[in-house]
């Protein structure tokens, strides 16, 4: 796939960029085995003042940076800011808190004087979307860079400016020429960066497709690897849920970032006795939404990423429908010109049915009714996915004993979903493997070495 930056609002062809030739590839190899010498041994706090410099950079591009985001994908302007505010504090989370976590950990042993040392890997490999252009990033540069390690990027072929412009935003806070580089590769050119034995981990949010070939590659060659693949989160409505808020998250969690979130609520699991007040509810809501320009401050909903996504999205609808799902809201396209979607809301979604085991990645939403709690747990965990989800009551206690049965990485409560900086982050399932963000997904590349002194020298 060429790299190209199209505008999803209107289709229409922005730039064209080149592709890294191998030759290209393998020098940025080099020259990144030769910066993590330099790197690794570059003391802690002085990786801590460029992170910091880097943050403050992406806050003083913040409006720059939104409108590249924006326009190449299609993101309502106010997110594209939300999303650098995320990716800079990303940034700053762990450039204050690395050296904390680089810390020898006591181990508390009968047989010596023990203890772990954390130490980077080496080159890694980050392949990566284009739903959040700089947060994906922000939260891989920011932990495995502070470690000590090195990065080569292979961003989405969607997104080239702002693959880029995040690039410049680290040569300009004085990393070292090469600790980062962005590279614009076919997928055969990664997979074989995966193969060459210089590369010491690699690390993918994508596709289920894409994740079994990288974690299959990556497998083969007995690397680490880390995949964050798709989801199709629940969001549980009790029978003792507030209405007005659940509503309010369902809106949310369904159609921020115009429905291409992998972590976004997807399947609406609701108890019998709130369903027909919630979908009446959720079905007003839904029809409010302003469908229009991204950089339109008062547009509530944006174009998908591109036509191929439009498209494949309303052949999802096609073939549930014809599977006996019925459309209670949308489904259909909006407008002429550019990848809109109208706020679809499908029911009767039986097991049988496709839809029922697939990811909807745009403004869709799933309802599931269910007898009673006992049943919406068991509907939430008939899934071959296991991201996210969520869980609404006005009893917390409650909600914690449902969000323990929930088949997943992550349950939030009364919210449909975060990411913050000092929490882990990462699936189950096809959802994927390993953690990010947090002290969790810091310790993802680094080697964690035994140092022992025993008490008395035995043999194992």
């Amino acid at each position: 796939m060429p790299y190209r930056s199209i505008n999803p609002a209107t289709g229409e062809v922005l730039k064209t960029f080149r592709e890294h030739t191998d030759a290209d590839m393998l020098a940025a190899l080099d020259a990144g085995v030769r910066a993590f010498r330099s790197w690794s041994a570059t003391p802690i706090a002085q990786r801590s003042t460029v992170m910091h410099n880097a943050a403050k950079l992406l806050l003083e591009r913040k409006d720059a940076l939104a409108r590249l985001a924006t326009l190449e994908m299609g993101k309502l302007i106010g997110e594209s800011r939300g999303e650098v505010d995320l990716s800079a504090e990303i940034l700053d989370y762990f450039a204050k808190n690395a050296e904390g976590f680089l810390v020898p950990k006591p181990l508390h042993s009968e047989r010596g004087d023990a203890h772990l040392e954390l130490s980077p890997l080496g080159v890694l490999l980050s392949i990566q979307p284009w739903n959040y252009p700089y947060y994906q990033l922000a939260r891989f540069v920011g932990p495995h860079l502070m470690s000590g390690n090195v990065v080569l990027l292979k961003h989405a072929p969607a997104v080239p400016q702002c693959a880029i412009a995040f690039e410049q935003v680290l040569q300009d806070a004085g990393f070292p020429e090469s600790v980062y580089t962005n590279l614009f590769l076919t997928n055969d050119q990664a997979g074989s960066l995966i193969d060459d034995p210089r590369v010491k981990g690699v690390a993918l949010t994508g596709s289920e497709r894409a994740g079994e070939a990288i974690a299959s590659r990556a497998g083969k060659n007995l690397k680490k690897s880390t995949m964050e693949l798709g989801g199709s989160d629940a969001f549980i409505v009790l029978d003792d849920a507030d209405l007005d808020h659940t509503v309010a998250m369902a809106m949310l969690g369904r159609f921020g970032n115009n429905g291409q979130t992998c972590i976004g609520a997807k399947r609406f699991i609701v108890v019998e006795p709130m369903l027909n007040d919630f979908l009446s509810r959720f079905i007003e809501a839904a029809k409010a939404l302003k469908l229009g320009d991204p950089f339109d401050e008062s547009v509530t909903l944006g174009p998908l990423s591109s036509d191929a996504a439009l498209q494949l999205i309303l052949r999802q609808i096609d073939e549930a429908t014809s599977h006996g799902a019925q459309v209670l809201l949308g489904g259909r396209r909006f407008g002429t010109a550019g990848a809109f979607l109208e706020p679809t809301i499908l029911i009767n979604v039986k097991p049988d049915n496709p839809a029922y085991r697939e990811e909807f990645f745009g403004p869709v939403a799933l309802i599931f009714p269910a007898n009673d709690e006992e049943e919406a747990i068991a509907i939430a965990n008939d899934s071959s996915f296991g991201l996210g989800g969520s869980v609404y009551s006005k009893n917390i206690e409650r909600a914690k004993r449902v969000a323990t049965r929930i088949e997943t990485g992550m349950v939030f409560i009364n919210y449909p979903d975060l990411s913050w900086p000092d929490l882990p982050f990462g699936g189950i399932k096809r959802s994927g493997y390993g953690k990010e963000l947090s002290n969790l997904g810091f310790e993802e590349f680094v080697n964690k070495k035994l140092i022992l002194v025993p008490h008395v020298a035995t043999r194992s």
